[in-house]
């Protein structure tokens, strides 16, 4: 991110004296936390610049290797209060770093940053520590699909409700749904791979881009300074640097990026929302712990409270893309500070919220609590609804009058309709249906044809198509130990 100034906060502060913020106290893991910490973020930059000066010495620049030497001995020394005296004075943030790593290096205090503008640091170094990230959400993803799969082929075959606009609608199976929410994160799986291989470098551009100032150091040699552009960028792990940039990278990369993180949340939010509905008609609810308390005020609440919180940070990371959008949008020429303050706030905090919402689905889906009997239950009192399709074509099938027997089916719908919503009865159509001559043919099928397994079409072969097909590719090879993440609320 750009230049600017900091204003610290009074480290001696108590706790309960200053913001501590919710993602990095309550939500996020520590890794992601860690990734972009100050520690990481300036270790990068010091990468950086040992790398420049790497490929400066390698290229003849006046750059020795007893400096580049000592820039690796002091790589992890920080003094953070020197930082913050150096950036009250200095009034930014590069050079304050610059500055204190000089002190610490001073034979090569002369060459750390030769050539370079302070994109070469804060943008370089924004792409490592987003590649990384990505990457770390890459197996969260692949954790949480793993566990979707494992729960879909678990209950492939059990008969459930379909519902369309929250309306009972043609069954379908507890692990059919299941793949559905799978499916969503799988391809966001796939976004995350493709980003993270083609997220693209910075590299060594100079000021405005034009390279001029290496141009100058290397003596009018072109291919020097290709040379130096294309050493920093392998050195650092990249496989190729955007061609032209200002003196930013488009920010249409960080675009591409928030994007791939919204999906992420659009997945993550329509998951948590069918387990809230859901768990409202009693059928599957999220894991709760032995001593949870529901509310303070109603004992014996059991709330859906970890699928809320998806839904709530998924909200945040969703309206934070546009911010991206945005910056994207009003760049002015070769660049403007405006992309700055929100950059460092917006994509960090994004990445962070999306590391909560992953170990929260990741918890949630590995303990997913099915109440069979109620989905039973709940089947049952719709099913006479659902089967009089089969029950109209079996009827006309024995000889019936295709018009009049639908007629029938009508005037006894309505009728067992009226009971149930109106009466508070159980459902009576197959009572009504059995007792009409009409139907006096296929009386003794009536119960062969309300079965359950007869209305989910090819449900459970979907499920062993998905996860052999779809789920197991994406996931071949992916080391799912340890991704997750205590929960602390």
């Amino acid at each position: 991110m750009a230049s600017g100034s900091l204003v610290l906060l009074d480290t001696n502060m108590e706790r309960g004296d200053r913001f501590d913020h919710p993602l990095i106290e309550r939500y996020a893991s520590r890794d992601m936390a860690r990734l972009f910490s100050p520690r990481a973020r300036h270790g990068v930059w010091r990468d950086l610049w040992i790398c420049l000066a790497e490929a400066e010495e390698q290229l003849g620049f006046p750059v020795t290797k007893d400096q580049i030497v000592e820039l690796r001995q002091h790589r992890d020394t920080f003094d953070w209060d020197r930082v913050a005296e150096l950036e009250r004075e200095l009034r930014h943030d590069v050079m304050a770093h610059v500055h204190h790593y000089g002190e610490l290096a001073p034979s090569a205090k002369p060459i750390i940053h030769l050539g370079a503008t302070s994109c070469f640091v804060t943008d370089n170094g924004d792409l490592v520590i987003y590649r990384e990230a990505l990457r770390l959400l890459e197996r969260r993803l692949a954790a949480c699909v793993h566990n979707l799969t494992q729960f879909a082929k678990e209950w492939r075959s059990q008969p459930c409700l379909g519902y369309t606009h929250f309306q009972v609608a043609q069954p379908v199976t507890v692990g059919k749904r299941a793949c559905l929410w799978a499916q969503d994160l799988a391809l966001d799986l796939d976004e995350v791979r493709r980003v993270a291989k083609w997220l693209p470098f910075r590299g060594v551009k100079g000021t405005t881009g034009t390279q001029a100032t290496f141009l100058l150091l290397a003596g009018g040699d072109h291919e020097k300074v290709r040379q130096i552009d294309r050493l920093v960028t392998e050195g650092m792990g990249f496989e190729r640097s955007i061609p032209v940039s200002g003196q930013t990278y488009t920010r249409k990369i960080d675009w591409t990026i928030h994007q791939a993180l919204s999906s992420i949340a659009q997945s993550a939010s329509k998951f948590a929302n069918d387990l809230r509905l859901l768990s409202h008609e009693g059928e599957i609810e999220e894991p709760s712990e032995s001593k949870q308390i529901g509310s303070s005020a109603m004992a014996y609440k059991k709330n859906p409270m970890r699928c809320e919180r998806v839904n709530s940070l998924a909200r945040y990371v969703i309206e934070a893309a546009n911010t991206s959008a945005h910056t994207a949008a009003t760049q002015w020429l070769e660049r403007t500070l405006d992309d700055s303050a929100i950059r460092r706030i917006a994509l960090p905090e994004s990445f962070l919220a999306i590391d909560g919402i992953l170990m929260l689905i990741e918890n949630v889906s590995q303990g997913l609590v099915v109440y069979p009997k109620v989905i039973e239950k709940k089947l049952a009192e719709q099913l006479p609804f659902l089967a009089t399709e089969e029950i109209l074509m079996a009827g006309v099938e024995a000889g019936g009058d295709r018009q009049d027997l639908h007629e029938r089916v009508r005037v006894h719908s309505r009728a067992a309709a009226h009971a149930v919503k109106a009466e508070g009865r159980p459902n009576p159509l197959m009572e009504l249906i059995a007792a009409d001559p009409a139907f006096a043919a296929i009386k003794g099928r009536l119960p062969d044809l309300m079965q359950p397994s007869r209305f989910v079409g090819r449900c459970a072969e979907q499920v062993d198509a998905f996860v052999e097909h779809e789920a197991a590719p994406r996931l071949a090879g992916v080391d799912l130990g340890g991704m997750a993440g205590e929960l602390r609320v």
